[in-house]
């Protein structure tokens, strides 16, 4: 999905009609082995990712709620925009510049790739462009993750109250299917949203400062792209990203719903015992 998503952003030329006829073509002209191009740098930046978007948005949230423990929507929101630029820059970024240059290569065999795998590209950015080659495009990364992890947990938080009638400190753990809805329908909002985001962050990541340089800025990317392509190119690669993330963070919340219960659960207990003890 991730792959087929990148490819599509950077159809400048209509290659590819659509997810499927992009499917068929980078199988039959690359092999199957070319959906999982950048597997290692996409895969370890999800788990690092993940880990830390979910710590510092419940860092973010202890710290913005008042006197009761009350968590206000604006500020739930202002948590999750935090927890989103604290993971665009820590670890977002450097990692999505190394995939997209691992999967904008066309073909299979080593010998005629730029990059060879993970580290090596990581090692000719750095030695080609500068270490900061690897925060290409980090504005409209900081933009994208923001505005979808505000969408995220927000909308999360909306959902599980209204479908399940769960709230904040309840005590209450959602079926691990409640959590796979919740979260679901929860992470349909952003990739809509964030779009445009994404567009211009690809869009900046795949293109070498040692190559021809056609997007000076996230700004720049935002005026050319319309006027070359149309206002509908900013959401290219939206159908796979909606067949991708929301499945993805269904699963990812009912792993982190059963542990977030599990664990408030031993400590309401632990605290419960000290009390009677």
């Amino acid at each position: 999905m991730d792959v087929v998503k990148t490819r599509l952003q950077l159809d400048k030329t209509g290659q590819y009609r659509g997810v499927a006829d992009c499917f068929r073509k980078i199988h039959a002209e690359e092999g199957l082995g070319a959906l999982w191009k950048g597997l290692n740098a996409f895969a370890t930046h999800l788990c690092f990712k993940y880990m830390l978007r979910m710590g510092t948005n419940a860092t973010f949230q202890a710290a913005l709620r008042d006197e009761e423990g009350n968590l206000t929507t604006s500020r739930r929101m202002a948590a999750g925009f935090g927890a989103g630029v604290v993971e665009a820059l820590a670890i977002v970024t450097p990692f999505e510049v190394v995939k997209i240059r691992l999967q904008q290569q066309k073909g299979l065999s080593v010998k005629d790739l730029k990059y060879k795998g993970t580290l090596h590209c990581a090692r000719t950015i750095i030695r080609e462009e500068g270490f900061f080659a690897l925060w290409n495009g980090a504005g409209p990364t900081i933009a994208r993750n923001g505005t979808n992890q505000m969408c995220l947990f927000t909308a999360k938080a909306h959902v599980d109250s209204l479908l399940w009638g769960k709230h904040d400190g309840d005590g209450t753990v959602l079926h691990p299917m409640q959590s796979m809805v919740s979260g679901g329908l929860a992470a349909t909002i952003g990739p809509v949203a964030t779009g445009p985001f994404d567009v211009m962050k690809t869009r900046l990541m795949a293109q070498s400062k040692t190559g021809v340089i056609k997007y000076k800025s996230a700004l720049h990317a935002l005026y050319l792209i319309p006027k070359e392509e149309g206002i509908m190119a900013m959401w290219k690669g939206l159908l796979p990203r909606l067949m991708r993330i929301p499945p993805g963070q269904a699963i990812t919340w009912m792993v982190a719903d059963q542990v977030i219960g599990a664990g408030e659960k031993y400590f309401r207990d632990r605290e419960e015992s000290e009390k009677s003890g």
